[in-house]
């Protein structure tokens, strides 16, 4: 049974978020405080962590950021503000998903379970056959989990290198939105294709010479993306 840590000071929302989640059998832990989150994320065995954006103490930003650098589980970031930057910012911080509030309590259920599968095959497969991607300069060591582009490492966060190594295991396919947030989030976009494009965005950034002219994640114009060879 994975235990899950909510960090959200909005208490009938945390536990709603809790009803849930046990119904579906999950243990879970509350805390309404971003710097009491944020020592109970690092102290505790949590299998996933689901994470308000405003917080009093420490936002989910700062949250995000000091738990990636320790830890690979899933963060689900959730939050009021609409706007792209902060879901660009999120992301680019290591979060592996955001959910814009008000959302579906069954929709967030479904969601902390693919991660949690995605992240426990990720897990069981550690120990396989070291399996590397060589393309034009660029090494994908899918067991490390490590990116090199002309020998110089890249680091990227967990759905980053998902992503990256699932299109460059499948150069010249042309892929959609869709398909991708199916393939790499294991669920249903809900129309959330978006999440898709940045993380597209900050691939580009951490791996492309120049980001504006990519020469590895190339856009199909009303299709979607592919890797080039």
């Amino acid at each position: 049974m994975a235990n899950i840590l909510i960090i959200e000071d909005e208490i009938s929302i945390a536990e709603l978020e809790k009803d849930y989640l046990e119904l579906a059998g999950f243990q879970v832990t509350m805390v309404n405080d971003g710097q009491k989150g944020l020592l109970e994320a690092m102290a505790g065995d949590y299998q996933l962590i689901i994470l308000d954006l405003m917080l009093p103490g420490l936002d989910g930003f700062e949250i995000c950021r000091q738990v990636r650098e320790e830890k690979d589980i899933p963060i689900l970031m959730v939050s009021a503000k609409k706007e792209d930057i902060d879901k660009i910012r999120g992301l680019g911080l290591g979060a592996d998903d955001y959910m814009t509030k008000p959302f579906s309590p069954s929709e967030l259920v479904a969601r902390v379970k693919a991660h949690l599968a995605r992240y426990e095959r990720l897990v069981k497969n550690h120990d396989k056959v070291n399996e590397v991607i060589e393309i034009r300069g660029m090494k994908i060591d899918k067991t490390a989990r490590r990116v090199y582009v002309n020998e110089e490492e890249k680091i990227l966060t967990t759905k980053e290198f998902d992503l990256l190594s699932f299109l460059a295991g499948h150069p010249d396919r042309v892929f959609t939105k869709d398909e991708l947030f199916r393939e790499i989030w294991d669920m249903e976009s809900f129309g959330d294709i978006a999440t898709v494009t940045v993380h597209i965005k900050k691939i580009r950034e951490k791996i492309e010479e120049d980001a504006a002219k990519p020469q590895y994640i190339e856009t199909i114009w009303g299709k979607g993306y592919r890797f080039k060879v």
